[in-house]
């Protein structure tokens, strides 16, 4: 199954795209009035989210290309390509807080007007709040991998957001300035976990890692059906890249059976391979059962 029966979700970058770039302007205008290192940290990952978001629209285009000659397996992978920049970014983006927060902790400074730039920080939250749901919910019924982790880094930055809020808030209270820097520190820290995990699933569906434990559950049962009838299966293999599923695996049958007994029995297990594993591209190879030569790559 190609690629491009999948619906393009370029949209829904551009949604967050957009939701980017009014959080940048309300993050930017509540440090502009408190002078806040935490809300500078905060501004600082969301120009994270407008990079993420750019690349994943682009690679979001490239994946939904079909196969062609270079590429007979389809372009699904750009998702990985994706996520791993998204999170290279928030690898750079946590250095160039620490680096803030280290300038602050030797000239503290004080915040100013923490009431109107909180206001600006909790509507640029409640907004990436609001996208992240949406893309949540689109990733999980497209498994979109790279709309995932767009909606996971936004999360992020709710969590940050929330940090900073109450940290500065707390310094208007308080006069305890030193609480600015170390909120902002404690967000360099919380994005380079974020960051970690994103990097770590980009590298493994980049190296092949296997479909989800309940898909290859489902596989399993469907292979029985067949299996209890006297079917034999060996070489079962399966992989993922982002949406789409390949399995492959070799069917032994009796040395009597005809050709065309044969076809049909596998079109039969084909089926029910892409019913327990939708959007499955499925190779099979026939093997008569008796001639040892079968088992030779059974591994």
């Amino acid at each position: 199954m190609a690629a491009v029966d999948r619906p393009s979700l370029t949209r829904f970058a551009w949604l967050s795209i957009v939701a980017a770039v009014l959080t940048i302007g309300l993050k930017a205008l509540a440090y502009w009035l408190t002078g806040s290192v935490g809300l500078l940290s905060d501004a600082l990952e969301s120009l994270v989210n407008l990079a993420g978001a750019i690349i994943a629209l682009i690679m979001l285009t490239i994946a939904r290309r079909p196969p062609d000659d270079d590429h007979l397996y389809g372009h699904s992978k750009a998702e990985y390509f994706s996520s791993g920049a998204e999170g290279a970014l928030i690898f750079i983006a946590a250095v160039a807080i620490g680096a803030t927060v280290v300038e602050r902790l030797l000239h503290p400074r004080s915040v100013e007007q923490a009431g109107l730039g909180l206001v600006a920080c909790a509507v640029a939250s409640l907004l990436n709040l609001g996208v992240a749901r949406v893309l949540f919910k689109v990733a999980k019924q497209h498994d979109s991998i790279t709309l995932e982790a767009d909606a996971r880094h936004l999360m992020t930055d709710v969590w940050t957001s929330a940090g900073v809020i109450v940290a500065v808030g707390a310094v208007a209270l308080t006069g305890w300035q030193i609480l600015d820097p170390l909120i902002a520190l404690a967000v360099a820290v919380n994005i380079l976990w974020s960051g970690f995990h994103l990097v770590q699933r980009s590298v493994a569906g980049l190296m092949d890692a296997a479909i989800p434990e309940e898909e290859q559950a489902r596989l399993r049962l469907a292979l029985a059906k067949y299996e209890a009838q006297g079917v034999q299966f060996h070489a079962i293999r399966n992989r993922q890249a982002a949406a789409r599923r390949f399995v492959s695996m070799h069917v032994m049958v009796p040395d009597d059976w005809s050709v065309r007994r044969g076809h049909n029995l596998v079109g039969q297990i084909e089926d029910a391979v892409r019913e327990a594993v939708p959007r499955a591209s499925i190779a099979t190879h026939l093997e008569p059962a008796d001639d040892p030569s079968s088992l030779l790559d059974a591994d």
